[in-house]
């Protein structure tokens, strides 16, 4: 029998957890469409207002404040193509001012290709005095910065960003897709004007994610996505019932997650890295940063390899983004980190999970151990 595989890309997305799966189960047992108003449709109604509420409790928002997308690629793609309006006052028609960190997720980028990029430091900490000047050359912006990085796990001074911004007039949007299950998130405490989330990040069904705004007059100026009206006219057609019911599901558990539990076996996990070669380059290792993430390079090796020889042997590793798999080289949030010539071979991400043992790293350590030495002697 062949030893079971060590899965270590909980980043890319996560295993679904059997309470999920269950949920999606019995919301698809269900006959009634939430907007119908029969005894059926309340019952569907019901059930997607109690997962509303365990999403909202996930990042202390009011429930009201949470609108489902199919995903972060949507809600992304609906506030930078339409902006937000009321409070914040920002309609894309009339301002086209986009910044973004220089290290977000390519998504930002391919739907504001103009987006004016904020700077990191290289431990990929935004430059707030950039941000800063940058906000007081023109008018009134929409900034986006992830709470956490896909790739480094780097965390961002979100609260601080958020004072910047709104002295100058702008507006907000935190890519929180990362932070759920692995840190506290906290919508008030952040500052942000809306937070993306997205279910499968933190064993919740693929296809559902959430716009979580501020308060009760920040909104898209239009549904990016239009139809019967459903969602309060923010996202409209037929909701996903099933798989918010996993994504509610997953919320909930995310919130019972040991942090510390994935922190030490992470760094234990590190400490084996540098026991292979003091060489190691651990991107972002000053920086705050997840618990659960490690993007490294090792000297010689080269990632897309790593990889692929990772997989052979069982394990389940990345060379960074999943939005970004198959590309070989120096990772775009590297080299805005100033670092790509200490990994000019790419990175490896190992990432976490509420699941993972200390055998699964063990594995991973040992096929890196042999990857080496094979490099050693070519």
């Amino acid at each position: 029998m062949s030893a079971p595989r060590a899965y270590l890309d909980w980043n890319a997305t996560t295993p679904v957890l059997p309470a999920a799966i269950a949920a999606v189960s019995e919301a698809l047992a269900l006959t009634g469409n939430p907007s119908s108003i029969h005894a059926e449709g309340r019952a569907a109604r019901a059930l997607m207002e109690a997962a509303r509420k365990d999403i909202a409790r996930l990042v202390q928002a009011s429930p009201e404040n949470v609108f489902f997308t199919s995903g972060a690629t949507e809600g992304i793609n609906s506030i930078l193509t339409l902006g937000l309006c009321a409070t914040c006052g920002l309609d894309r028609a009339q301002t086209t001012r986009v910044l973004a960190s220089a290290t977000e997720h390519s998504a930002i980028f391919a739907a504001a290709p103009e987006a004016g990029v904020i700077p990191v430091d290289s431990n990929g900490i935004l430059d707030l005095a950039a941000l800063e000047a940058m906000l007081a050359e023109g008018g009134p912006a929409l900034v986006a910065v992830q709470l956490a990085n896909n790739e480094t796990g780097v965390i961002q001074p979100i609260a601080e960003a958020a004072r910047l911004v709104h002295a100058a007039g702008g507006a907000l949007m935190v890519d929180a897709v990362q932070a759920p299950g692995k840190m506290a998130v906290d919508i008030g405490a952040l500052g942000a004007d809306v937070l993306i989330i997205t279910a499968h990040k933190f064993g919740g069904p693929k296809g559902i994610g959430a716009m979580v705004f501020a308060n009760g007059e920040t909104r898209l100026e239009r549904a990016f996505i239009r139809g019967g009206g459903q969602e309060r006219g923010q996202r409209q057609g037929t909701e996903n019932l099933s798989g918010i019911a996993g994504f509610a599901a997953a919320a909930r558990a995310a919130a019972e997650v040991d942090f510390e539990a994935m922190r030490i076996l992470r760094n234990g996990f590190e400490a084996g890295l540098r026991q292979l070669s003091n060489g190691v380059f651990i991107a972002g290792e000053a920086a705050p940063r997840l618990p659960n993430t490690s993007f490294f390079a090792l000297p010689g090796l080269e990632a897309g390899k790593v990889v692929i020889a990772s997989d052979l042997d069982g394990v389940a590793v990345s060379s960074g983004s999943a939005c970004s798999s198959g590309k070989v080289g120096a990772s775009k949030v590297l080299t805005a980190m100033g670092q790509g010539e200490r990994a000019p071979k790419g990175a490896v991400r190992v990432s976490l999970g509420p699941r993972t043992t200390q055998g699964e790293l063990d594995a991973c350590l040992s096929t890196l151990s042999r990857q080496l030495a094979r490099n050693n002697k070519a």
